[in-house]
């Protein structure tokens, strides 16, 4: 069971040493003692909002109490945080930390594998790419996948059939990226046309590089015989 402390919403003094008005104050038979008079003054107060700090210091601490206030509106005391032993919440604050240190390196460990991948991801986007459309520069080639493939981007290359490298998801980044670099696609939305009539007046534009890039194969299959 738990030591319960209160932070009065009125002004009250304590029942014993008659100090006041108290920040913080425990009942002894229904009257108010200071937390010096009721042999809780060698804690130190922990605020509420971090779970783990607040459980370790518990489990740390020989002696706590939970702090509340009553709330009026809701009519209902809330818990405002705990008091604890001074050495414990620096043992508590010692372990939450070694934690934080432990999760960081994970997180640097997870994301350099993260950043690892991306880059064969890129790389074989990049090669799908060239291969739907040889024509295509390889520098332009690889631009594309690396913007269609960013992580977190919520772009054709991070869904599954982009993953997947999928023709259709592939020629559906190469489009989006013609349409966005070789048309006046963008100075068209910045004009106020509508996206759909936007897209319809570079439509041709469009289509006439895809094809240009798909062709050039085919020409230079003919020259080489």
């Amino acid at each position: 069971m738990s030591l319960v402390v209160f932070q009065p919403v009125k002004r009250k003094r304590c029942g014993a040493c008659h100090r006041g008005p108290l920040l913080l104050l425990a009942l002894e038979g229904g009257q108010p003692r200071c937390l010096d008079c009721a042999d809780l003054g060698h804690l130190v107060f922990l605020p509420r909002g971090d779970t783990a700090l607040t459980r370790r210091a518990r489990e740390e601490s020989t002696l706590s109490a939970v702090v509340v206030r009553f709330h009026r509106r809701r009519g209902r005391y809330e818990r405002q945080g705990v008091l604890v032993e001074e050495a414990a919440l620096a043992r508590a604050e010692a372990r939450c930390l070694a934690d934080a240190e432990a999760r960081a390196r994970r997180r640097a460990r997870d994301a350099a594998r993260r950043a690892a991948r991306d880059v064969v991801f890129v790389a074989e986007f990049a090669a799908r790419i060239r291969v739907l459309f040889p024509g295509c520069p390889a520098e332009r080639a690889a631009a594309i996948a690396a913007h269609a493939g960013e992580r977190g981007s919520g772009r054709v290359g991070r869904s599954a059939a982009g993953r997947a490298l999928a023709d259709g998801a592939v020629e559906a980044a190469v489009r989006a990226a013609v349409r966005h670099v070789d048309t006046p696609y963008d100075r068209l939305l910045m004009a106020g046309v509508p996206r759909r009539e936007a897209r319809a007046r570079v439509a041709q534009a469009v289509a006439a590089v895809l094809d240009g890039w798909r062709e050039a194969s085919h020409a230079d299959t003919v020259r080489s015989t």
